[in-house]
């Protein structure tokens, strides 16, 4: 199957599943509602390989992004970052796409701030072709940004100032400042390309959204990938890839000068961390001990406890959605107190002729007593 475009620009969600998911009641714990996850759709896919969302709600709309690329997964100047909009969450159209000219742009995410809807990408240097991994480098890295303040014009992209040798990853606000993910080669070691014993992780920090300064260094090495919560007090909540191995738990208190480390019980890639309700959500690739049965990589999403005891409470799983092979990156949106919106993406499906497809997925969520 494959969604279309038609001359108006409007997309149609393909239902494939109709039925309702249910969450085996054995492993929740006692204190966090069951989920229903129903109406999972591909919402989009263009014959090239979609991938890393993120959603947000504003100005009244649902707004879903990722990156297109008609070459594949890895690293090609032929990639794009994709906006769409939508009333409902059935039907999008296409809001806005834009490309950097001799990079690739990765792993696009929405930043609400200052009355405007920021996106912004990560993008690693490539020429005018696909570089061979010898040449991965984060000290090539580069952070864009495009912005709209009525949904409708767009602006940019345009460099993000003081990001030049970092990959950044995943926005967020407090106070009238915004913060993100950076991470880098120790002192921009000029031999490495990225190796994780001398990848830290930066927290930058904007008054404006485009122009960018170190606020603090959270991650001494194996820095990756690292979504931060705030809490009404300053209190940073984070989760942090650390490459192929257990994922961390984060917590710091302002002035963000120490920092709280936690391992978790499992690996989380692409990892997600927002509020449902008065309940934390964290979601991202499963993968390994954590899978139950020969299956590859899956997309799932647990509860938080932030005061849990032992690694293992500290995530719980609640749904794992239908994925496969190269997956993850999700984005949510709450939609009230029990009821939100997921996206992600997944290569558990073949088109007419028996190809693996990489599409863009939604799904309906809703807790029940």
């Amino acid at each position: 199957m494959k969604t279309t475009i038609t001359t108006d620009l409007r997309i149609r969600a393909v239902t494939l599943v109709c039925c309702t998911i249910p969450v085996a009641p054995t492993i929740l714990a006692a204190q966090w509602p069951g989920v229903e996850v129903t109406n999972v759709r591909r919402v989009f896919h263009n014959g090239e390989h979609n991938a890393f969302t993120d959603l947000v709600r504003w100005q009244g709309q649902l707004w879903l992004t990722f990156r297109s690329c008609p070459d594949g997964h890895s690293v090609y100047p032929t990639a794009s970052v994709i906006i769409l909009s939508s009333s409902d969450g059935k039907e999008w159209a296409q809001g806005h796409s834009f490309r950097v000219t001799k990079r690739d742009t990765r792993d696009p995410h929405f930043l609400v701030f200052k009355d405007k809807l920021f996106v912004y990408t990560g993008t690693w240097y490539c020429g005018d072709a696909a570089p061979p991994r010898s040449d991965y480098t984060l000290n090539k890295h580069l952070g864009y940004a495009a912005w709209s303040a009525d949904g409708r014009q767009w602006h940019g992209p345009v460099m993000l100032e003081g990001t030049f040798g970092h990959y950044i990853w995943r926005a967020s606000t407090f106070n009238g400042k915004a913060y993100l993910c950076g991470r880098r080669n120790r002192e921009f070691d000029m031999t490495a390309l990225g190796e994780g014993a001398i990848v830290e992780s930066a927290m930058l920090e904007s008054d404006d959204g485009l122009i960018w300064r170190k606020r603090t260094l959270f991650q001494q090495q194996r820095g990756d990938e690292t979504a931060f919560l705030f809490e009404p007090d300053g209190t940073i909540l984070g989760v942090g890839r650390r490459g192929g191995d257990k994922a961390q738990f984060l917590r710091s208190s302002l002035p963000y000068t120490r920092w709280e480390r936690r391992d978790f019980d499992r690996y989380v890639g692409g990892p997600l961390i927002t509020r449902w309700g008065d309940r934390i959500v964290v979601g991202g690739r499963k993968s390994g001990a954590a899978l139950v049965g020969n299956r590859g990589p899956q997309t799932a999403l647990y509860w938080l406890d932030p005061h849990a005891k032992t690694e293992q409470a500290l995530l719980t799983e609640f749904a794992e959605l239908p994925s496969g092979g190269d997956t993850s990156y999700p984005g949510f949106v709450e939609l009230g107190p029990t009821r939100a919106l997921v996206s992600w993406y997944s290569s558990h499906e073949k088109d007419a002729d028996g190809k693996t497809i990489t599409a863009i997925y939604m799904a309906d969520l809703e807790t029940r007593k």
